[in-house]
């Protein structure tokens, strides 16, 4: 069936779920065109509702800004996560740096790895300033970060004295996965060509030209990393 030309109309004006560009627009890592809608559609998915409130709007835009982000994607620094408060944590200025990147848990069997992850972070970064660690909390695995931002922060810093970013939780698996986790994935499968993250406390290494040198599993402990990292830490990279 046909969309009408007032639904084609009203298509082709939509904001919510995606950036306009003309005719088309972006939702998620998809370019649809007016002729893609159906009445049902419209009718009955919220992602495309035509009248949105302010909060549900902007978060559409900026899941869509991100998705968007992606599909131009060239390095680690290209992406913009968010921090506990939903604030944009620009990785631009990480360039130059060598960066181990971990989704995390609180209530996880791993969870013990922020005690080596601070300490690894405590050895290397006085003498590396050019050392960073990113924690990325998630609850995909057996719901073991239920937590909210605030509350994760306080975990970490009350029980293992996290002093390295803990950002906003995040997706690192299925539809609303992340786009950096997307990248990662991507740039560095793991056995057998797999992507997915199998779960908490994985881990991806970027180098200073901001593309993944290495990916451990969740049973790499934090210290079996060190000389991997200091490897990459002895390497001038290109700014």
């Amino acid at each position: 069936m046909s969309p009408s030309p007032r639904l084609v109309s009203a298509a082709n004006n939509l904001r919510v779920g995606g950036i306009r560009t003309g005719k088309q627009f972006f939702h998620r890592s998809k370019l649809i065109t007016p002729a893609a809608y159906s009445t049902s559609t419209l009718r009955f998915s919220p992602a495309y509702s035509l009248r949105p409130s302010p909060t549900t709007l902007s978060k559409q835009i900026t899941v869509c800004r991100s998705y968007v982000n992606m599909a131009s994607a060239t390095s680690f620094y290209d992406f913009k996560p968010v921090d506990k408060k939903g604030e944009v944590f620009p990785l631009t200025e990480l360039k130059g740096k060598v960066v181990l990147v971990v989704n995390t848990a609180s209530k996880c069997g791993f969870t013990p790895q922020f005690e080596g992850l601070e300490k690894l972070y405590k050895e290397l970064k006085p003498s590396h300033p050019d050392f960073e660690i990113i924690g990325f909390p998630c609850n995909q695995f057996g719901g073991q970060d239920p937590g909210s931002n605030d509350e994760i922060q306080s975990f970490c810093q009350l029980n293992y004295g996290v002093t390295f970013p803990v950002l906003g939780k995040i997706d690192v698996n299925g539809d609303k996965a992340d786009p950096l986790y997307e990248w990662l994935k991507k740039s560095k499968p793991g056995i057998l060509g797999l992507q997915r993250i199998k779960w908490n406390f994985e881990k991806f290494l970027i180098g200073k030209d901001g593309e993944v040198k290495d990916r451990w599993a969740s049973t790499s402990s934090p210290a079996s990393l060190k000389a991997a990292i200091e490897k990459e830490l002895s390497v001038e990279g290109k700014l």
